[in-house]
């Protein structure tokens, strides 16, 4: 996408492009078919190169992202509404039933349903900001990243995922 073009501008055609073809995707996913196609003699050959430092490049991104969301805080007064707070802690609740529905349905076990809870209450705290970051470059990723890593990673940490675990453990029976 040009620099400057608005995704989306002149419909969906430009956005699909940016989701499905953008420079991290097709590497993922050249990787994945790479990863596939040699198999664990070929991890072996480049293990040093990719296993081991992931750890420590992993540890640089979140650092990163922490750094982005405490500017975020602190420059939100006027961004950071109560609505959208309420949003941040709200929104876990309702993919997190999605979640319980969906474990519900493929009739999973009881650590099954509250992993899919989770996962659904999650805002997707590493690959949407990055993502966002990317494909909305005018958007403020200050406020995407703080209420996903300031308000609902907290919520989920200390009150979301126990009253995810009792919740699923109740309608389970188990």
């Amino acid at each position: 996408m040009p620099p400057g073009a608005k995704a989306g501008a002149s419909g969906g055609a430009e956005l699909w492009h940016e989701i499905l073809l953008n420079g991290s995707i097709v590497l993922l996913l050249g990787a994945f078919a790479i990863g596939w196609i040699t198999g664990q003699e070929g991890l072996a050959e480049i293990e040093g190169f990719i296993v081991d430092p992931f750890k420590g490049v992993l540890c640089l991104f979140l650092l990163d992202m922490g750094v982005v969301a405490g500017r975020g805080l602190r420059s939100s007064r006027g961004v950071l509404s109560i609505g959208a707070v309420v949003f941040g802690i709200l929104m876990p609740l309702v993919g997190a039933g999605l979640g319980l529905v969906a474990g519900l349905l493929l009739a999973l076990s009881l650590g099954g349903v509250v992993l899919l809870m989770v996962l659904g209450a999650s805002a997707s705290y590493i690959a949407v900001p990055a993502a966002m970051r990317v494909a909305l470059p005018e958007a403020n990723p200050a406020l995407s990243l703080t209420l996903s890593l300031g308000i609902t990673f907290p919520f989920n940490l200390t009150l979301g995922i126990p009253l995810y675990m009792m919740l699923a453990t109740a309608v389970t029976g188990s």
